[in-house]
């Protein structure tokens, strides 16, 4: 399948001069939702996680149902103040400020092996801080994977942990 034909690019979106890769449409098509499944699956059984993490909020949409078919259980990565009881943080640099993020403490189990899931690698930064913060509570993070990954920004390069990408731009 050529996943790119199930990806519509919005210019100018959200500001001008960004060019959008809206994964809405592989959501629409059953036959694209479960070729990135598959195909996600394919990418990173050999990690033999124990766990899947999806990374807010797209990243949801792919970890929930790869952690159904893999029989593991998914935890969420989200931004401050979005997740109930204890929780355990992690700031990073932006480009213009800090950002934080955050995972319920009991998450995951030390030594567990993680493997992060999100729709779209750019420049690396939240994909690098959801590894530290799997790190930062025992987590191995064995690996990534995205479905859609912006070569030009070269965010691979700023990752600790090796990625998988379905798309490249």
């Amino acid at each position: 399948m050529n996943l790119k034909e199930h990806i519509r690019g919005i210019p100018d979106f959200p500001i001008p001069g960004i060019l959008f890769y809206d994964i809405s449409t592989i959501m629409r098509s059953n036959e694209a939702m479960e070729y990135v499944i598959e195909s996600l699956h394919d990418q990173i059984k050999d990690w033999q996680p124990d766990i899947i993490a999806g990374i807010e909020s797209r990243g949801f949409l792919f970890a929930t149902p790869l952690a159904l078919k893999m029989n593991l259980p998914m935890m969420m990565i989200r931004k401050a103040g979005k997740l109930p009881g204890e929780v355990v943080s992690y700031e990073y640099d932006l480009e213009y400020g800090t950002d934080t993020i955050q995972i319920q403490s009991d998450a995951i189990q030390t030594g567990q092996k993680v493997v992060i899931i999100d729709d779209l690698l750019a420049t690396g930064g939240t994909l690098e801080a959801s590894i530290k913060l799997c790190q930062k509570v025992g987590g191995e993070v064995v690996g990534c994977g995205v479905v859609i990954e912006l070569d030009f920004l070269n965010g691979r390069n700023n990752l600790s942990a090796p990625c998988k990408s379905l798309v490249h731009y």
